[in-house]
């Protein structure tokens, strides 16, 4: 089963002779906690949920509701489900995100899905193996106890044999989940902590159909969008209410088949070819009201000082020795720009809207939630609407994949026939949710003996979950702005502080903002360990010292210990603190820990990790050189290790383009930098030696890997540009410029002194 109809494969799973699936009884969909992403939906689907299926004809296939972002999951989740069943990896298969087939397990979101959505796939498998171990010992006629499993084959100790295809054949059996079932030691891993190809490597490779963007149905036509002008904005009163007039007068010279769709300010043009759709959205001509000017976002820092907020406490505590008194206090502020998820290929999508049912072919990250919101757009039963999961560009949280399905399905409800929708550059670059800015103030300090006292940290983040386009453009949903609790990700620091109150400022988005990599917990973590890395200089200690003295997890302590000696650390040892060589290079090293702790206040953590990085800066162009990043993560039992080295890749390339390149830039309207030459990420010359390092934990838990390596990655940075320069940098990114005015500013005698 190839599942290209994943409605008519799933149901063929239910009669097929020769099958075992393991199933859930149907539920109605997650509801998300108060303030957290996610969309509340009272639909309960009208059949179970599978969870594995093996087939008499040798193969097994194996359902999840999330979707492999490019992180490797359908192959990290294959080995999981092979490792229980007894088999090598070939034999299983994962069918991921189509919603008329997956369980709905919520978003695929904050590299969860290995720790959590792993489980009941781990335990459906041990549930088809203990039935068939029971099955096999009654046909042999021998204990339970006396057979061997080994790659689906039960064998007796006078040799008798027999397999998973025969104990199935020309039988179906349909098995409730358990939550409680017997599982592998795993001290008998066989498939599961080895390194193996990534299964979805192969096809891609040799270009067969995997991208959505390659989707083509019978009957198909092309359109293109017209965004309003107002770019990258998704509240205010004029928001869907600002489109005056449409004259398509120009469009019969391209084509005598195209058509216009205009609802309130969507605006779309579909055409048989898709060359005349491309002209078409060029030459039609359409009348704006003006808009109001944007507030101004050239100032972060007055910007969200400014915005309207809810002050949310989220520890307050004084465990300080009544002894104690302040000896150092400083008092910082950190800040975090407007940053794109940047995906390399523009969105698209693929929709059949009918009667009866409408089709989606998809590239989204959350496809049940995509599907409730076209529930919505469409006035729709969400059973009628089946959405069929493609891979597509990185989003590493949300880019526009849902906009252009939502587009999708509106023309092709107006036009009655399939349509293929591609959002262009442009409009990639402009109207994708943006990672959110953030502020954080933070004061605290030592006591008179040079330990941690003191610290008092506020943070802001103004960001919602970005609602799909279409609903506010069409006026569905509300234009006014909307807010989420998500900035308190990894908001209390990692370290023993006896003093502390941590607060969060929850308040609406400014522009259109919704999560990426990292969220809110890589720049609360920046401020963190930037934090820490100034009280260690400020007591004399080395900061690898001074980190694991006030280090209350054991866990992030053996790391931390671990990564340093694996970047050969030396204790006292500094850089060239603003004093450049003859080939006036400045020379640095920094160090930075975090563990991404995610989801609703007070959150679970992830993955620990542990960044070493070196880097010179040029000290007449404020060039920065990155020379090579150790990174060290603790990450419980590790699946696949070279899946879980190449996602940590990743993060270091994406965390090094963030901190150093990437800020967008605004005016009265909206976004301004709408293609590559003017939002510049990190090109492949400078790429620096990335040496991972994953600490074994075997006897414990797997943990979210995927984000965990970003979290440190803008503090290690910062710490290593004040070795090289003897100035703290605290505002992303770190462009030349700003080095450059950091560096003037200390010979000026304006920033503070150095130590």
């Amino acid at each position: 089963m190839q599942f290209l109809d994943p409605k008519a494969d799933r149901e063929a799973l239910f009669s097929r002779a020769g099958t075992l699936i393991v199933v859930r009884p149907a539920a109605a969909s997650p509801k998300p906690a108060p303030g957290q992403p996610g969309i509340a939906s009272d639909y309960q689907q009208p059949y179970p949920d599978i969870f594995v299926a093996m087939l008499d004809d040798g193969q097994v296939l194996a359902f999840n509701g999330h979707v492999d972002l490019g992180t490797g999951i359908r192959t990290a989740l294959a080995q999981i489900v092979a490792e229980e069943l007894y088999l090598p990896l070939d034999r299983v298969r994962m069918v991921l995100g189509h919603t008329q087939a997956t369980p709905n397990q919520g978003p695929t979101i904050a590299s969860a899905s290995i720790q959590i959505s792993a489980v009941p796939l781990r335990n459906a498998a041990a549930v088809a193996r203990e039935f068939l171990h029971d099955r096999a010992a009654a046909q042999l006629g021998v204990a339970r106890g006396n057979l061997q499993l080994v790659d689906g084959v039960f064998c007796a100790p006078d040799g008798a044999r027999i397999d998973y295809a025969a104990l199935l054949s020309g039988q179906h059996f349909q098995l409730e989940y358990q939550a409680e079932v017997p599982i592998k030691d795993s001290g008998r891993y066989a498939v599961v902590g080895q390194s193996v190809r990534r299964v979805d490597i192969p096809a891609k490779a040799t270009g067969q159909l995997t991208f959505v963007h390659d989707v083509r149905v019978p009957g198909m036509w092309h359109a293109r969008v017209i965004r309003p002008p107002y770019t990258g904005r998704d509240s205010g009163d004029f928001v869907g209410h600002s489109l005056q007039s449409v004259d398509a007068s120009a469009l019969q010279a391209i084509a005598d088949d195209i058509q216009v769709v205009v609802i309130k300010d969507f605006v779309a043009v579909a055409a048989r070819r898709e060359e005349h759709a491309i002209k078409a959205m060029k030459a039609l001509k359409l009348t704006w009201k003006p808009v109001p000017a944007l507030t101004p976002l050239d100032d972060l820092d007055q910007a969200l000082r400014a915005q309207a907020h809810n002050v949310r406490p989220l520890v307050q505590k004084d465990e300080a020795d009544p002894a104690a008194r302040p000896g150092v206090t400083l008092k910082r502020t950190y800040i975090w720009p407007f940053q794109m998820h940047a995906s390399v290929g523009p969105s698209c999508a693929v929709a059949d809207y009918a009667a009866d049912q409408v089709r989606v072919w998809s590239g989204t990250q959350n496809p049940h939630m995509l599907r409730v919101e076209l529930s919505r757009l469409l006035e729709r039963d969400e059973g009628d609407i089946d959405i069929i999961r493609y891979e597509a560009s990185g989003c590493y949280g949300r880019n526009c994949a849902d906009d252009v399905c939502a587009d999708a399905v509106l023309v092709s409800r107006a036009i009655g026939r399939p349509v293929r929708v591609q959002l262009t550059r442009e409009q990639e670059h402009g109207w994708e949710p943006k990672g959110a800015a953030q502020l954080i103030d933070v004061e605290g300090g030592l006591d008179q003996n040079n330990e941690l006292l003191s610290y008092d940290f506020v943070t802001r983040y103004p960001s919602n979950d970005a609602p799909t386009l279409a609903l506010i453009l069409t006026g569905v949903v509300s234009n006014q702005p909307r807010m989420l609790e998500m900035g308190d990700r990894t908001s209390v620091p990692p370290y023993r502080y006896p003093r502390q109150t941590i607060t969060c400022h929850d308040m609406p988005s400014i522009v259109r903002s919704a999560w990426l990599r990292g969220v809110s917990a890589l720049p609360n973590s920046f401020a963190h360990d930037c934090f820490i890395d100034e009280l260690a200089v400020e007591a004399g200690a080395d900061p690898v010292e001074f980190r694991l003295r006030n280090l209350p997890d054991e866990r992030a302590a053996d790391l931390l210990r671990a990564t340093a000696q694996r970047a050969h650390w030396a204790a006292g040892q500094r850089g060239s603190r603003g004093v450049p060589d003859a080939a006036h290079e400045l020379h640095g090293r920094g160090v930075a820990y975090a563990r991404y702790v995610h989801s609703k206040f007070p959150g679970f953590g992830a993955a620990w990790a542990v960044w070493v990085i070196d880097l010179t800066v040029n000290a007449d162009t404020g060039k920065i050189r990155v020379k090579k990043v150790v990174v060290g993560q603790d990450t419980g039992l590790i699946v696949n290790p070279d899946g879980v080295r190449h996602q940590i890749e990743g993060n270091v390339i994406q965390s090094l383009s963030r901190v150093l390149k990437e800020r967008v830039v605004f005016n009265d309207k909206g976004v301004v930098d709408q293609e590559w030459g003017a939002y510049p990420i990190l090109p492949f010359t400078e790429v620096p030696p990335i040496d991972v390092f994953l600490l074994p934990r075997d006897d414990q838990p797997p943990m979210g890997s995927g984000e965990s390596a970003t979290v440190p990655s803008a503090a290690a940075i910062s710490n290593a540009l004040f070795d090289a320069t003897g100035v703290r940098f605290r505002e992303i990114p770190f462009t030349p410029d700003q080095i450059l005015a950091g560096l003037a500013a200390v010979l000026e005698g304006q920033a503070e002194p150095t130590a």
